[in-house]
């Protein structure tokens, strides 16, 4: 175990896979996260049974793999430790109906996202241990990366401290899916929940898309041309990414042009600005408070309706057909 700024992070050595091979497992959902953590626990040699519903669109590919395909009910019942891996909106009524009472004292509750766990929507019974062992990666990159006979880093936390065989157990299911490989960071269900919800509104997805599409409607309303608007503002973004993620902000601008890199120091925080950070401080605040799961487990519950409209209106977005027409003639973005 070595400590990174006062994170403890584990490697192979640190988890061993007796802990959970001795256990039935049950997978819950087989959708991004479900399908990668399932193959990867039968592959690590542990007894795993995925938890769909009968006339689940999933059942057959699971199956396809060998995979053995019970109810949720029928999965939790039979098992040791139970992994949700359904989404958070429905996640507190199938733990409600099926998982909750084919619990007992013993067993042991795992999320892949403390949401439900840290808002109280999902309470766990007394006498069951819950831990979280969360990828930080859609379950596709989880599954390729450990075929490879690589991870991808990894989150764990344990609800009740006091208890060491939780994180042991917690290690040996992060290792059964190949976390170990890249590193397994300790860490809270608070603290994963609200920095995860944080991340993906202010920044990987809110932020970055609506910086992406401002941009692209700056060129245009200013003459440019849609596929050269495309280009600046869209497709040369993984070329930026990628570099950050290899190296660091510095790696990305020691590979750009001088050029590049004055403006970058010049004009980025000219654009996102103190103002940006105080909207951000609001975001988070909003998170903390609950006030957002609250609000998206409301907006489930009332059909969606909402969420929907905002789906559609994105989908027509001149930048998403521009983008689209370009990527058709792009034989390097055709996925393999």
């Amino acid at each position: 175990m070595t400590s990174v700024d006062n994170f403890k992070v584990f490697y192979d050595e640190d988890a061993d896979l007796k802990w959970l091979r001795g256990k039935k497992v049950a997978v819950i959902g087989y959708g991004s996260q479900g399908h990668a953590h399932a193959l990867n626990l039968r592959d690590s040699e542990v007894a795993v049974t995925v938890g769909l519903p009968l006339h689940s669109a999933s059942k057959a590919r699971a199956e396809a793999e060998g995979l053995r395909v019970l109810t949720p009910a029928q999965a939790a019942s039979g098992a040791d430790v139970v992994m949700m891996l359904v989404p958070d909106e429905v996640a507190a009524e199938v733990f409600q109906q099926d998982i909750a009472p084919n619990l007992k004292p013993g067993d042991f509750l795992a999320f892949a996202h403390g949401f439900n766990v840290h808002f109280g929507k999902i309470v766990p019974p007394a006498g069951v241990e819950v831990f979280l062992a969360a990828p930080k990666g859609p379950g596709r990159t989880v599954r390729q990366q450990f075929v490879q006979g690589k991870g991808v880093p990894c989150l764990v936390g344990v609800l009740n401290e006091e208890h060491p065989d939780t994180l042991r157990l917690a290690l040996s299911y992060a290792k059964a899916i190949g976390g170990t490989r890249a590193g397994v960071f300790q860490t809270t269900f608070k603290e994963e929940t609200e920095t995860d919800l944080f991340g993906e509104q202010a920044v990987l997805c809110g932020g970055l898309t609506s910086l992406m599409k401002m941009g692209f409607e700056t060129l245009v309303e200013n003459g440019y041309s849609p596929v050269m608007a495309y280009f600046e503002c869209v497709h040369e973004m993984k070329l930026i990414v990628d570099l950050i993620y290899e190296g660091g902000l510095s790696h990305m601008r020691a590979s750009i042009s001088n050029t590049a890199e004055f403006g970058d120091y010049l004009v980025g925080p000219k654009v996102v600005t103190a103002q940006t950070r105080e909207r951000m401080q609001e975001v988070l605040g909003h998170i903390k408070a609950g006030e957002f799961a609250n609000q998206w487990l409301a907006e489930h519950q009332s059909g969606g309706a909402t969420f929907k409209k905002l789906r559609h209106l994105e989908q027509g977005h001149l930048m998403e057909k521009i983008g689209a027409s370009l990527r058709s003639r792009m034989s390097f973005t055709k996925p393999t």
